[in-house]
């Protein structure tokens, strides 16, 4: 079994009261259904901090940061989230609230390219949530508290469901690998621990990618071959 670290804990505390007094200031605001409609039942919404083209309905995960993101309407009344923000010093390609309601639940799945190892990251940072809400990740639950900071890899299959008396919302930001990121994340677990393993094929499969390597004659396919070997 891989050693990829699926899930951190942070030694990092956000003040619970003042992350639910930014979420009040917007909560009548306009959250958007969340786009991957197949992948969920119930209600869980969005509204976004920060997005390409600074509007808060535009709430897409690009986690290639061809685009920089600038702050939405919303963001420019939560000062304490941006507060947040301005302390986490990387690139961030998604700055979201994600809003699931009593009853809904976000089914197994999983998002690609979502893990260190990828050189890019998504955080959870839990604002309203209850001792009746399920997260799991990779085959164990998650119990993530208010005020707290996680590293979630979502490559690995994921879940939650909301089956509490109160709506669940958490600051969500995806993020791009950097050394200060390194630094952060390298206290907590070895660096080795984030570097994905190497496939393993069969002789058979080499030797099928090896014919019609030869067969394509790519410029390199001599040292193609060498790293095959």
């Amino acid at each position: 079994m891989d050693k990829l670290v699926r899930s951190i804990k942070f030694p990092m505390f956000f003040d619970p009261e003042k992350l639910k007094n930014d979420v009040y200031k917007i909560i009548d605001k306009n959250w958007i259904n969340h786009y991957n409609t197949n992948d969920y039942s119930g209600k869980w919404t969005s509204i976004a901090l920060m997005s390409q083209n600074g509007k808060s309905n535009s709430i897409f995960a690009l986690p290639n940061g061809e685009d920089k993101l600038v702050a939405t309407e919303i963001l420019d009344s939560c000062t304490y989230f941006e507060e947040i923000l301005n302390s986490f010093l990387f690139e961030k390609t998604a700055v979201r609230l994600l809003k699931l309601d009593v009853g809904a639940t976000v089914k197994p799945h999983r998002d690609n390219c979502l893990g260190y190892e990828d050189g890019c990251f998504r955080l959870h940072i839990p604002i309203i949530t209850n001792s009746d809400v399920e997260f799991v990740l990779d085959g164990n639950r998650l119990i993530m508290n208010e005020g707290e900071c996680w590293y979630i890899d979502a490559n690995f299959i994921h879940s939650v469901a909301n089956r509490g008396s109160e709506d669940r919302i958490h600051l969500v930001i995806d993020g791009l690998r950097n050394e200060w990121t390194d630094r952060l994340f390298f206290k907590e677990a070895d660096q080795n621990d984030f570097v994905r393993p190497a496939t393993k094929i069969s002789e058979k499969e080499k030797q099928l990618m090896i014919a019609e390597l030869k067969r394509m004659n790519p410029p390199n396919l001599d040292a193609i071959l060498n790293d095959l070997e």
